[in-house]
């Protein structure tokens, strides 16, 4: 299983064009002229990414008004997604990548630890996405509990 590129602040972000929840294509030009964090994670409603997406959801007020808006990537189908929206009230786009093109261009697709063994899937990522198109920050192998105000922290928001 070969590593995929990481991508590094400064680098260009990656564009994607990607079906929403509710089917609704998204793209990163859509947030040109604002910042954006992206982030990648496995499968929506397990317990790691319903914690991490919660964060969001809980913290989206100030990082909106610090000007950051936020995407959250899966391999999910967009039906999967739109359930784990709705459970968890939601309120940012979530985009499905099932073929993991996306998912691959950004480095967030590859070879991780998985319980002590070597398997193929997504990295939980994040990236911060400046107002031109670059990587403000780059993040991988996050930790889904406390990532979210670690970032705020870091992004002094």
């Amino acid at each position: 299983m070969p590593q995929t590129p990481r991508l590094e602040v400064g680098d260009k972000a990656p564009s994607f064009s990607l079906p929403d929840a509710d089917g609704k294509i998204v793209k990163l030009s859509d947030y040109k002229g604002r910042k954006v964090i992206v982030y990648f994670y496995p499968a929506a409603s397990t317990p790691g990414c319903t914690k991490e997406a919660c964060d969001f959801r809980d913290n989206l007020r100030e990082l909106n008004d610090a000007g950051l808006d936020v995407v959250g990537i899966s391999p999910d189908k967009p039906e999967k997604l739109a359930k784990f929206r709705d459970k968890e009230k939601l309120t940012f786009p979530l985009l499905s990548d099932p073929d993991r093109k996306v998912l691959t261009a950004w480095g967030a697709f590859g070879e991780k630890m998985m319980y002590g063994k070597k398997v193929e899937g997504v990295i939980r990522s994040t990236f911060v996405v400046d107002e031109k198109g670059k990587i403000e920050v780059a993040q991988y192998n996050i930790r889904a509990t406390g990532h979210v105000a670690k970032l705020r922290r870091d992004l002094s928001v």
